[in-house]
């Protein structure tokens, strides 16, 4: 090494033969002739300052192999909960899927009929003048039939009258305004159907 100039390196020279000053009881890996090579796993553990290590069934793991072991415990965890429906904000199964459909039209019906109930005709003959519930009768079934008797009061009036010889005239009848045998039965034949 003396005499070298100070940028020389000896990196590719060949080892110098050891000396008797150099000489100790071990032997040198040079004395074989071979070159030996040194793994990384042969060497003695380095610690650096600040690097942590874990031991796991006789491994060697660094704290950040250990970080990324658990990180990938916990997504493959995670997939499996959301495979199985455990982060879904319904218990029962997604509603059936329905088509909108027109509302129907609405339902028209008929217009109702006012019917007034059966009227029936007097029982006895009655003529200009005369009063009471038969009266009344009269004019029920006269008003029923389309003829106007006016007021339904019971009174056998001009009204009455006139309704009378109406539908007397309308059923081939002597126009006489006095509801007699034939005319009371012409109106039960009309009342009837």
């Amino acid at each position: 090494m003396e005499g070298h100039d100070p940028g020389y390196d000896d990196w590719f020279d060949e080892p110098e033969a050891p000396t008797e000053t150099h000489a100790d009881v071990s032997r040198s890996p040079y004395d074989t002739g071979e070159e030996v090579w040194v793994l990384p796993e042969d060497e003695e553990p380095r610690h650096q300052a600040g690097r942590r290590e874990v031991v796991v069934a006789g491994r060697t793991f660094t704290m950040t192999q250990v970080a990324i072991i658990a990180g990938s415990f916990i997504v493959v965890l995670i997939a499996i909960l959301a495979a199985a429906g455990v982060f879904s904000s319904s218990k029962s199964a997604a509603p059936p899927v329905t088509t909108p459909t027109t509302p129907p039209p609405p339902k028209t019906t008929a217009p109702a009929t006012t019917t007034t109930p059966a009227a029936t005709a007097p029982t006895q003959t009655l003529s200009p003048g005369a009063t009471g519930s038969e009266v009344k009768t009269l004019q029920q079934a006269l008003k029923s039939l389309g003829y106007d008797p006016g007021t339904i009061d019971g009174n056998y009036g001009p009204s009455t009258q006139s309704a009378v010889e109406k539908f007397q005239a309308a059923n081939g009848l002597a126009t006489d305004g006095v509801v007699g045998a034939e005319t009371l039965a012409k109106l039960q034949q009309a009342l009837s159907g």
